[in-house]
């Protein structure tokens, strides 16, 4: 009897049972990739996640490599992690038996965290047995290391500045047009301040 190309195929793999998928076989450490940014109105969210993934890429080269990602659009530094989408849904796989990630590499500091957000963050996710790795730190944070604080505080101070500084621009946008007037076909709140 012939059998077509498609019923011998059909007839191997009845013999075989049923699939197996291979888990992805990783050397190295398993990442979770973070990103976030702000608004997707000023911003293009397929430029703005490749250029941190791609840091983050550099980063972990060598150690192992990105399994996952998670990326929040549209939400502001400001908001915790556990009210962010995706911050959240990364720190509830994080507490999973079967979270598949060893550590997490965050595509940049000012854009993942704000105020005391980073402490809160890292604790969190080492007492569950995750690394937290920033481009800012050229690896995994310790939090025990003076060296690592003290770029926590002027990274955690810089957040901030630049939060104030984005309402500023923004807020202050319709109020105060440069020396040459607003410009015609342009939003005010996109021009940078003058000086």
């Amino acid at each position: 009897m012939a059998m077509s190309g498609g019923e011998f195929v059909a007839a191997i793999a009845g013999r075989r049972g049923p699939a197996k998928v291979a888990a992805r076989v990783v050397d190295g450490l398993r990442f979770a990739f973070y990103g976030r940014m702000s608004t997707s109105d000023f911003q293009d969210p397929v430029s703005s996640r490749a250029w941190q993934r791609a840091a983050c890429d550099d980063l972990v080269e060598g150690f192992g490599e990105v399994v996952v990602e998670f990326f929040d659009e549209g939400r502001s530094r400001r908001w915790s992690w556990w009210k962010r989408p995706a911050a959240a849904a990364l720190l509830a796989a994080a507490a999973s038996p079967d979270r598949g990630f060893d550590a997490v590499v965050v595509g940049e500091y000012e854009r993942a965290f704000e105020g005391d957000q980073f402490r809160a963050v890292v604790g969190y996710l080492n007492a569950l047995g995750v690394q937290v790795w920033l481009p800012e730190a050229s690896g995994p944070v310790d939090l025990d290391s003076p060296v690592h604080e003290a770029l926590m505080v002027l990274l955690g101070s810089r957040a901030r500045y630049e939060v104030a500084r984005a309402r500023r621009r923004v807020l202050g946008g319709d109020a105060a047009p440069g020396p040459a007037g607003p410009v015609p076909g342009r939003s005010p709140t996109l021009r940078l301040p003058a000086g």
